[in-house]
């Protein structure tokens, strides 16, 4: 399995975001991202500078970390695109006409997608890939 470093993470979202501003041919995976990157300008500073990106702390609630954020929208894209966990791919699309918006959805699904995460963490079990499904479930048919 592919476990890219917080420095191979940054250098690709600033390479993604490099290669949209200049036209420069991407790969599937980067012309995803860049949809990603530029749903989200206020991130672009951080990606213009491979050099500072790489020095960057994201530490307590100053700032999120675009990263990190942008890590999970790709997630979230790639788990609805195979459909893993299954179930996913129906429940962000029920979110995203509930939210109409599959960007705002994302952000939903974040929510579930790390407490998922945090859930595993913490029990130092696999992650619940049914309890994450259902949680973006509740989030779609809720009032």
């Amino acid at each position: 399995m592919f476990q890219p470093s917080q420095q191979d993470v940054r250098r690709f979202f600033c390479a993604v975001y490099d290669k949209s501003r200049t036209g420069a041919p991407m790969e599937a995976i980067e012309t995803l991202a860049a949809l990603w990157v530029d749903e989200h300008p206020e991130y672009h500073a951080d990606l213009a500078d491979v050099d500072a990106a790489l020095l960057r702390v994201y530490a307590g609630a100053d700032r999120e970390n675009p990263f990190l954020h942008l890590s999970m929208h790709l997630s979230i894209s790639e788990q609805a695109s195979i459909d893993q966990p299954r179930g996913i791919r129906q429940a962000v699309e029920l979110l995203a006409a509930r939210c109409g918006s599959l960007h705002e959805a994302h952000h939903e699904v974040m929510e579930s997608l790390g407490t998922m995460l945090w859930e595993s963490q913490r029990s130092g079990r696999p992650p619940d890939g049914a309890a994450y499904v259902a949680d973006v479930q509740r989030r779609a048919t809720r009032d």
